[in-house]
């Protein structure tokens, strides 16, 4: 009997459509279908069927259909997951050659079963046909224009749901006529835009579209179809590359400034330097065809590749959290690559792994990389080992598109494939638009001298307006004057535009996100230094100490973080010692009583790094997590806090972004170690200190960064002061380094209470997190204000002899020298403000301690390191002071507890004796 005589009486479509399923995921099929699948595969792959059990001279066979129907799944299955492989999406180059090909051959089929019908082909959607049909569909689907990549990706109902999309037409383009010339016009502008700029600006820098013009017909239509979805506002980050077409053609930038950046003017404002022109930022409101409002953001750039991709994440997080927190689609965040830059920088690795995150998910980006193959000089086989440059979208299987830019229609089409995706399930997609470069980078660049033959292919190749055209005339569609039209239209209004910006003397650099920032003034330094009213009522303090000091009755918790708990409790309620743990709870309380959202994040926030905040508590059994302070009586705001993952860069960035979007949100990144910070260094050179000078841009976040020599090695001592101090100028941030859990308290409340957005670098504690005297009275958390300077209680004026200024951590161990000594000759002056330095308070105190003929600045950091050359260079006093330090190192402490101690002790010593400086 013929032992698989069973597989006769079953429809071949649904072996097919099992074995389909058993391809994509095994895990979903019956274990003996499983096992009979296994067995096949195996068969095919070694030549023969022995793997099914059928022994030589057997009789008993699979059915010859069904074995080719299995063979004809087989080589679905290898369209879909390689037919990206041997698409036509390179408009200047051949393609790299790849082993197996998708010939019929290598899956036990051949030219002669071409005629005959498949049930197979109801996978396609095609319904029973023939295999060459099947195949041309295939072709049609995976290997014209579009290659895409998503058969890694794990989950059924996305499988699903793309192999449907795909089936649609073939994956090819259906656009009616009037979509086809709006995409026409669209291509016409880029083309045209650019053909005028590098006519009238002969030799300048503008990182022209010119190969890639296709991004803004697609561009135009995104945001066209997503307002239909829903979508109410776009934030987008791009670096150089064809930013001025998008600014002008899809973000509504006029022309005439655009102009005006190109001549060179000064800028209308005295109170900022400003930036080139393909740096800066852009907001607009447009009106789909519809009549539905869109507001569009394109943000700030420094030339640092991929570092806006962060903040543009942090924006479009900020606009959810604050005004679509039902709904999270309504904000989409788009970002535009380089294919050298997705490649080579490690940043999109950090951004790509936040997509999924609680605290930084944003719904779905759509990524879209303007791929040039080539960097500056540095042709795609230097610039990454991976088969495609977009190969990090693999790490969240997240779908990827790759399009020839020189087909619009197709570009168009996945676009719209892309939208469909992300507002589906949320998720990330990416789109590769394979084009070129047409001119050298940066346009005065001679790209013959590194690519000599790519560029005579290009030099010969034409642009993609032209070649869509020529399609539309031979669909008839258009004449073949009409393109001629359109472009002259099109160079008539930007005649016009440069007439009229020439008739002016300066530019004017809008301000970004205004609508956000309403209300907000801008502040020189004197307003910096002005005291601002931080007081809490004290009675609505102790309600709100009340919630964060007592756990649910009805939980169980660990036993220490109980004990914990009711320490608090005791603190407030009895002892009324409050110690830095509380200082910040009760600053992020009463500002969510007052209607300000608090965000923290980073590495272990919700505990602590040093186990001191706990604001996220676990319930033992379950791991509920309880926040109270998201409990607080009456209305509040809300408190978001997250752990991040293991990124400076990328997290930086992030809540950079979230604290431009939302100024009435504290936004708080706190450092697991203070020099973990410079990890994020891009950030804070290009964005944190320079931001509002180059973009006229106002921005609250706050960097709390743990320093302090407490003798646990160069890594995890030093936060590295003197780097946020070197780039302190005029009015650009605020830096401070707190003694006193009320004036840390007042510091994070003036944050928030000013009318204006500085960022702020607060160099927190670690031992003195549980110091014994770092402790305040509730009375100076509801009543005081925060002290740029605190001088010493205990001084007795007449009898000082050495006026000693010092910064954080290091007064503690100073005090406990002099109350030892009982050195009533010295004063220890707390700078609790590093910037602005308060330098007519530091004069004053000068003056008052008018006995002292010896001045000390004292640090415990070594003297080319912490604050003293800051203040050498902000205070001419500082000249004649004598100083206290550790001697010049490259490494900011020792690896050795031992010499750590020693050292310390020394420059300890030194303050009091000065002898032994």
């Amino acid at each position: 009997m013929d032992k698989y005589s069973f597989l006769n009486a079953i429809h071949p479509a649904y072996i097919a459509e099992l074995y389909d399923t058993y391809l994509n995921f095994p895990d979903r099929v019956e274990p003996s279908w499983r096992a009979f699948f296994q067995g096949f595969d195996f068969g095919i792959e070694n030549g023969s069927l022995e793997a099914l059990g059928i022994e030589q001279g057997e009789t008993a066979t699979v059915p010859e259909n069904v074995l080719k129907e299995f063979q004809v799944i087989k080589l679905i299955d290898g369209y879909r997951t390689r037919g990206h492989l041997f698409t036509k999406t390179n408009p200047v180059r051949d393609r790299r050659k790849y082993e197996p090909t998708l010939a019929l051959e290598n899956f036990g089929l051949s030219q002669n079963d071409l005629q005959t019908s498949f049930k197979a082909g109801e996978i396609l959607g095609i319904g029973e046909t023939t295999l060459e049909e099947i195949v041309r569909h295939l072709q049609s689907i995976y290997c014209d224009s579009i290659g895409i990549e998503y058969m890694y990706i794990r989950k059924p109902e996305e499988l699903q749901w793309i192999q449907k999309k795909l089936n649609i037409n073939d994956n090819q383009p259906n656009f009616s006529e009037v979509q086809k010339k709006d995409i026409l016009k669209k291509l016409n502008e880029a083309v045209s835009f650019e053909t005028f700029l590098h006519t009238k600006y002969v030799g300048q820098k503008r990182f022209s579209l010119e190969g890639g013009e296709s991004l803004i017909p697609a561009l135009d239509s995104l945001i066209e179809n997503a307002a239909e979805k829903g979508v109410k506002e776009f934030v987008m980050g791009m670096a150089h590359r064809g930013r001025l077409s998008t600014l002008t053609n899809i973000f509504g930038k006029s022309a005439k400034d655009i102009f005006s950046e190109f001549d060179g003017k000064d800028y209308a404002q005295d109170i900022f330097d400003g930036d080139v022109k393909y740096h800066l930022g852009w907001t607009s409101k447009r009106k789909s065809k519809s009549g539905k409002e869109i507001n569009l953001n394109i943000a700030p750039n420094p030339s640092h590749l991929e570092t806006v991709g962060a903040v543009v994440q942090g924006i479009a997080r900020a606009k959810q959290d604050d005004h679509y927190k039902d709904n999270q689609k309504a904000v989409l965040p788009i970002i535009v690559h380089g294919d050298a830059a997705i490649a080579g920088q490690g940043l999109v690795y950090e951004i790509v792994q936040m997509a999924q995150l609680d605290g930084y998910k944003t719904g779905g980006t759509i990524h879209i990389v303007v791929n040039n193959q080539i960097g500056f000089t540095t042709n795609y086989l230097d610039a990454r080992s991976s088969t495609y440059c977009t190969d990090v979208a693999k790490v969240t299987l997240s779908p990827v598109l790759h399009i020839n830019a020189d087909d619009a229609e197709a570009v168009v089409h996945g676009m719209l494939f892309a939208l469909d995706f992300r507002m589906q399930f949320g998720r990330d997609v990416f789109i590769d638009l394979l084009g070129y470069r047409k001119y050298g980078h940066n346009e005065g660049d001679e790209p013959r001298f590194t690519q000599p033959k790519l560029y005579k292919a290009i030099a010969k190749h034409e642009n993609p307006r032209d070649i869509y055209a020529d399609k539309l005339i031979k669909q008839g569609i258009i004449d073949a004057s009409y393109t001629a039209k359109l472009e002259q239209e099109y160079k008539d209004k930007l005649e016009e535009n440069l007439e009229d910006s020439r008739k002016e003397d300066t530019t004017e650099i809008t301000p970004f996100m205004a609508d956000e920032w309403q209300g907000y003034v801008y502040a020189e330094e004197d307003k910096m230094m002005e005291s601002v009213d931080t007081t809490f009522d004290l009675d609505a303090l102790t309600e709100i100490a009340e919630v964060i000091t007592k756990l649910p009755k009805d939980k169980k918790f660990l036993r220490k973080i109980s004990r914990l708990v009711e320490a608090r409790h005791q603190m407030y309620f009895e002892d009324n010692q409050l110690d830095w743990a509380m200082a910040e709870l009760l600053a992020y309380g009463t500002l969510l009583k007052e209607g300000h959202d608090v965000r923290m994040s980073g590495q272990d926030v919700e505990r602590g790094t040093f186990s001191h905040r706990h604001a996220v508590i676990k319930v033992e059994e379950s791991e509920e997590e309880v926040v109270l302070l998201n409990q607080l009586k009456g209305e509040q705001a809300d408190f978001y806090i997250y752990n991040s993952l293991l990124s400076e860069y990328g997290v930086v960035g992030f809540d950079y972004g979230y604290a431009m979007a939302s100024p009435m949100t504290l936004t708080i990144w706190e450092a697991q170690f203070g020099d973990f910070s410079n990890g994020a260094q891009i950030m804070i050179d290009q964005y944190i200190s320079a931001a509002e000078d180059k973009w006229k841009l106002q921005n609250g976040l706050v960097l709390l960064l743990p320093h302090g020599y407490e003798g646990q090695g160069a890594e995890h001592s030093s936060a590295r002061m003197e780097r946020y101090l070197q780039l302190c100028a005029t009015d650009n941030m605020f830096v401070a380094d707190c003694t006193t859990p009320a004036n840390m308290y007042h510091l994070l409340r003036r944050q928030q209470k000013i009318k204006y957005r500085k960022p702020l670098i607060v160099f927190t504690p670690k031992s003195l997190l549980r110091h014994p005297k770092v402790l305040s009275t509730k009375e100076e958390f509801a009543n005081g204000s925060f002290q740029m300077l605190i001088d010493d209680a205990e001084a007795k004026v007449a009898k000082v002899k050495t006026l000693v200024f010092v910064s954080g951590k290091f007064y503690y161990d100073l005090l406990e020298k002099k109350e030892a000594d009982k050195r009533d000759d010295v004063a220890l002056v707390r700078v609790e403000q590093l910037f602005p330095l308060p330098t007519a308070m530091m004069t004053a105190t000068i003056e008052k301690y008018k006995n002292a003929d010896d001045i000390v600045w004292a640090q415990e950091e070594p003297k080319n390191m912490g604050a003293y050359s800051h203040v050498l260079m902000h205070f001419d006093a500082a000249k004649n002071f004598r100083v206290c330090s550790r001697k010049m190192y490259a490494a900011p402490a020792s690896g050795s507890s031992v010499r750590s101690k020693a050292r310390q002790a020394k420059v300890i010593e030194s303050v009091f004796d000065k002898n032994e400086a």
